[in-house]
């Protein structure tokens, strides 16, 4: 049990010098999403419960880290309910404002929340494993050289179950027929 800087008791949190394991843990996932209650609207929060499972779904059928997928995906809204300024000053106090591309900073700071939810939860959670906070802040405008994880959370927020489009049946019943990088 760990007490946060607001004074409330963290179950879920990690201590000094914790391993990722523990990171990966049912109480550290169940915290965050508590979290998360708490901090997103109603909606954006049953979004990414919707992505963390399509996620965890995506890593067994193709045979990557389950727990690492259900975290990423559970995480990845951490910054969503900035508003436009609030984002980019967020982007701007967490340091990462000068790696963005000033056009993307300027012109686009709803896809800022990737690498602002990404920077402040390993600033938070120091053991977060490298390839979930990857995969967070990539999961708005992706990157070259995609990893397997960054392209599950990508897509999980793509397809999850509240989500609707066209062609996006087509998308979910590609899921282990066609390779991950075909369907991402």
């Amino acid at each position: 049990t760990m007490t946060t800087a607001m004074g409330k008791t963290d179950e879920g949190a990690l201590e000094e010098g914790a391993s990722e394991g523990a990171a990966l843990s049912d109480a550290f996932l169940h915290a965050r999403s508590r979290d998360l209650k708490e901090r997103l609207k109603r909606r954006r929060y049953e979004h990414v419960q919707g992505v963390s499972e399509t996620a965890a779904a995506l890593a067994e059928a193709y045979g990557a880290d389950v727990r690492k997928a259900r975290l990423a995906g559970l995480l990845h809204d951490w910054d969503k309910d900035y508003d436009d300024d609030g984002i980019r000053a967020r982007a701007r106090e967490l340091g990462v404002a000068d790696d963005l591309d000033p056009y993307v900073f300027d012109a686009m700071p709803r896809l800022l929340h990737g690498p602002t939810a990404a920077a402040e939860l390993e600033r938070a959670y120091p053991d977060l494993p490298a390839d979930v906070v990857q995969a967070i802040a990539r999961h708005t405008a992706a990157a070259v050289g995609m990893s397997d994880l960054d392209m599950i959370i990508y897509i999980a927020d793509a397809i999850e179950p509240s989500r609707d489009f066209d062609g996006l049946d087509e998308l979910r019943a590609a899921i282990g027929a066609v390779p991950l990088e075909e369907l991402f």
